[in-house]
């Protein structure tokens, strides 16, 4: 079911990078009830474009196609990028090159707000029994949690600089429902990622702002005192998911770095190199 916002704002067109990837097909339909052309993009298959769609692949770290993707954009929700833990190089083209294209570009087209799709993986380090905000020093988990917080740097250079609006979105785990333990604090559902899209898009005056993507969960690691402004507010909560998660997991290994710190098994993965 498609979420309900009641802005009712509506932009002429919207970029969604990203949109053959998990997130992106989820927001692909809902996104396009809030403009009048839905601009999408991505280096997978796409399909055909559909009524009030624009297709137009681009690969990140291409500068002229990024700059051509920007054109007439009134504003972007950038989920495009690598969204795993991979080697450094792999993640250096889409997520740190790729993102400064995407903002360049912005600033050149007069695009002047930015969604951009950050990860729990930039405060992956911290502990679970921690409750954190927005303001807390990054702690990465890996290659992919530090080009994500090179990408809230960008996106606060370029509000500083040049004036461009971005919301730094820190998501959890966005499933149909939560895989485990972990995730009953950091779900989040389909439902409410379009809450926080659309009210990040349509806020009034957002500067940048970071906000930790999860739903109304009683199992609570972030607090999003600090980005209230933005409007978000979730309706679910993956507490109706908890009895057959603990039944699944009845112990939890202290011992393990990935039951430790909010990042999960993220915390574990590499090196690559040797």
């Amino acid at each position: 079911m498609t979420a309900k916002h009641p802005t009712g704002v509506r932009f002429g067109r919207l970029l969604l990078t990203g949109a053959a990837g998990g997130l992106g097909v989820q927001l692909r339909p809902r996104l396009k009830a809030y403009c009048e052309t839905l601009r999408l993009s991505d280096i997978a298959e796409l399909g055909t474009a559909g009524p009030g769609e624009e297709v137009q692949p681009a690969a990140l770290q291409d500068r002229a196609a990024v700059h051509a993707l920007l054109a007439g954009v009134d504003a972007v929700a950038h989920l495009g990028g690598v969204s795993t833990e991979q080697p450094f190089d792999v993640i250096l083209q889409a997520n740190i090159v790729g993102l400064y294209n995407v903002y360049e570009a912005a600033r050149r087209h007069g695009v002047k707000r930015i969604v951009f799709a950050s990860s729990n993986h930039v405060i992956g380090f911290y502990r679970q029994d921690e409750v954190i905000d927005t303001r807390v020093p990054v702690r990465p988990d890996g290659y992919y949690g530090l080009s994500k917080a090179f990408g809230e740097n960008l996106a606060q250079f370029y509000w500083d600089r040049y004036g461009i609006e971005t919301v730094s979105v820190r998501i959890g785990s966005s499933f149909p429902e939560p895989k485990d333990r972990r995730m009953l604090a950091t779900w989040l559902s389909y439902d409410d990622l379009e809450r926080l899209v659309v009210s990040a898009l349509t806020a009034p005056q957002v500067g940048h702002t970071v906000i930790y993507g999860c739903s109304d969960n009683t199992t609570v690691w972030w607090d999003n005192t600090g980005a209230r402004h933005i409007g978000y507010r979730p309706q679910d909560s993956s507490e109706r998911f908890r009895a057959a998660l603990e039944a699944r997991q009845p112990v939890i290994d202290g011992r393990d770095p990935a039951a430790v710190h909010q990042g999960g098994a993220f915390v574990t993965k590499g090196p690559f190199e040797d």
